[in-house]
């Protein structure tokens, strides 16, 4: 199926409570608590969704399929997203990219890029989310008529998070590596925003900018310690 006839397709199947339905949407995101929030706006929205969980997936999945809106995040384990921003508005691999990042100021460095758009973690409203991406994609794919707008919260599932936390966790007890840290600390930043764990947060940053075995062994507890209540539930 050629691209025009892709969004036409999509924009002719978008209605007022999905205005994205026809839609693809490749999410690429190594947190699965994160993935699992998308997942639901997406749903929610009418689009489809699928996910890769690093660059390399994500390169993989572009020269088989053709997203109609690929959403980025920044913080990768095999690299920075905007390398990956910047392909895809090179080669035309989707009519719209977006960045997403925990931290408000991945939004520069995704626009330097060519995104079509920027979402922050946490992104709790539906409104928002729709917002961003219909505005991002060409006036031919767009849906444009009046929307209702379902505001019921969306509750990513825990195992998710307990996936997240559990991966980190082993992280966090191989040799300190500065660039290991880094990553760790930015995963767990995006995470802990989503969960709204203000202090798992904190201990993130903290790691994040200045590593240390002091950080690094308050974010191990801390991450150990959610683990450890969700065992006992």
């Amino acid at each position: 199926m050629s691209d025009d006839l892709s969004t036409f397709l999509a924009k002719r199947s978008a209605s007022a409570e999905r205005p994205l339905a026809g839609l693809t949407v490749l999410v690429v995101e190594d947190s699965r608590f994160a993935c699992e929030a998308l997942r639901l706006m997406c749903l929610r929205s009418g689009a489809r969704i699928r996910r890769a969980d690093c660059l390399r997936a994500a390169r993989r999945h572009l020269q088989t399929y053709h997203p109609n809106v690929v959403i980025v995040d920044l913080g990768l384990p095999d690299g920075s997203g905007d390398e990956l921003i910047a392909q895809i508005k090179a080669t035309a691999a989707a009519p719209a990219v977006f960045g997403i990042s925990g931290d408000a100021k991945g939004a520069v460095l995704a626009m330097a890029a060519g995104a079509d758009g920027f979402l922050e973690k946490p992104i709790e409203s539906l409104a928002l989310f729709q917002n961003t991406i219909l505005a991002g994609l060409p006036d031919h794919a767009r849906h444009a008529g009046p929307r209702r707008i379902d505001e019921m919260p969306l509750i990513p599932d825990p195992l998710a998070l307990q996936d997240d936390l559990s991966q980190m966790a082993q992280a966090l007890r191989e040799p300190p590596e500065a660039a290991r840290l880094g990553y760790v600390a930015q995963f767990l930043t995006g995470v802990a925003r989503v969960a709204h764990d203000v202090a798992l947060a904190d201990a993130a940053t903290a790691l994040d900018r200045t590593p240390s075995p002091a950080t690094v062994a308050r974010l191990s507890g801390l991450v150990n310690a959610r683990l450890a209540a969700r065992a006992m539930l």
